[in-house]
């Protein structure tokens, strides 16, 4: 039993899949938010067109 928890504690390849989770959550952090101001950016950008044309 004492040999299994010692192979369990060395174990370490889970923790590259968790970091790799880690930096795909940053990465769609960035690009939501690169996005939403993008969006707001063309919102002002076509209602200043559409008033330009009324």
């Amino acid at each position: 039993m004492l040999r299994l928890l010692a192979r369990f504690q060395k174990d370490e390849s889970g923790a590259t899949a968790i970091e790799y989770g880690l930096i795909a959550a940053g990465i769609s952090v960035a690009i939501i938010a690169v996005v939403q101001a993008l969006g707001t950016n063309l919102n002002t950008t076509f209602s200043n067109v559409s008033s330009a044309l009324e």
